[in-house]
């Protein structure tokens, strides 16, 4: 009759079979019922039902009206997709900006729900859809690393391999001068209610870890642990959260349905390959010095002779800057000590973690 193993509540298992008992299918049909069909009422079910039955008739007549090879169903587009797993009785309005994909919608959500029809708007602006509700803006900010909260606190995400962190900060919070304990608390539920609008939203799957702010009172930890579950129990994504221990940690782990969204629009920088950071000028300065020194005592080596050594070393306008700057001296020193003559040229297309050093005598670069 039914799938029910993921839902791990044995009373709603009993209730979402004896709904299922209740339906009358046409010989040899069996039904699945799927995670998201927890906690529904019995209208969703039959609506459903009704909804797939025709759907499988209609599959039926194509297959039996040809003998030659054909198309029996056609999964939905993108637009279809998102009418059918997303429309739900929480969305007031569907604004649509192109006349097809609206005839599409109006379509599908009259096959779904013929009493959603007036959620579907036709956008008829002359200005984009997206510049005209600011969505631009609003996707730049599911992306960034901090995100601020209504209170000036702020929450910190850093994605990794392993698992995704989540820091909790006071930053400039408004409370911030009132009572300690209170200010604390008002912090993290705000951090909370905004952690699981983000893990929603960039569809951030996996282990999470949630540093929060430290709570000395088990009351407060549970509050803020009742607002996690609270918020996180509409998300279609299976999810599983463990209360915070002591130390203001919470683990929770949320299905990952597939990867998250910054990995399908971000990519690792290839400037610092990801690292976030390059090295500082003052770190290229040492390296260009033991670069040139190797090279001088090799030139030497191969040639045994001691006349004048002139090398040319083009770099970043800002390492080039550290060495006249600050390490002028040592390059002298270079130069008297080992009998050479460098001259520099900065080149802006060059890396700033990148360097070439070229023989003046021979034209030839020295690795």
């Amino acid at each position: 009759m039914g799938s029910l193993e993921k839902i791990e509540d044995k009373k709603e298992r009993s209730r979402l079979k004896g709904i299922l008992r209740g339906f009358t299918l046409p010989e040899g049909m069996g039904i699945i019922v799927r995670t998201a069909g927890e906690g529904k009422k019995a209208r969703y079910f039959v609506r459903d039902l009704h909804i797939l039955l025709k759907r499988w008739e209609a599959i039926n007549q194509r297959m039996n009206s040809t003998k030659k090879p054909v198309c029996l169903y056609l999964e939905p587009d993108i637009v279809g997709r998102t009418v059918r797993d997303f429309l739900t009785e929480e969305i007031d309005r569907v604004m649509v900006d192109k006349q097809e994909d609206y005839d599409v919608v109006v379509d599908e959500v009259t096959n779904i729900s013929p009493r959603s029809n007036s959620k579907i708007q036709l956008f008829k602006d002359n200005i984009p859809i997206f510049e005209r509700f600011n969505i631009e803006r609003q996707i730049e900010q599911t992306y960034m690393r901090c995100v601020p909260l209504p209170g000036g606190g702020e929450i910190v995400i850093e994605e990794t391999e392993a698992l995704i962190s989540i820091d909790v900060n006071t930053g400039s919070h408004k409370n911030k001068n009132k009572d300690g304990k209170d200010f604390i608390v008002q912090v993290n539920l705000e951090a909370a209610s905004e952690i699981c609008r983000q893990v929603r939203l960039r569809n951030i799957g996996g282990l999470i870890i949630l540093d929060f702010i430290d709570m000395k009172s088990k009351k407060d930890r549970n509050a803020v642990f009742d607002r996690m579950r609270r918020e996180m129990s509409s998300d279609k994504a299976k999810n599983h959260i463990l209360p915070i221990s002591t130390l203001g940690i919470m683990q929770m782990t949320r299905q990952r349905n597939s990867e998250s969204h910054s990995s399908g629009i971000y990519t690792d920088c290839p400037y610092c390959h990801g690292r976030s950071s390059v090295k500082s000028s003052r770190t290229m300065s040492v390296e260009v010095q033991r670069r040139l020194i190797s090279i001088i005592r090799r030139i030497r080596a191969n040639d045994g002779s001691e006349k004048k050594i002139h090398l040319r070393i083009l770099l970043h306008p800002t390492n080039l800057e550290r060495l006249r700057q600050e390490d002028e001296d040592l390059l002298l020193e270079i130069e008297s000590t080992y009998r050479a003559s460098l001259s520099f040229r900065a080149d802006p297309i060059y890396h700033v973690e990148n360097f070439k050093i070229i023989d003046i005598n021979t034209g030839l670069e020295q690795r």
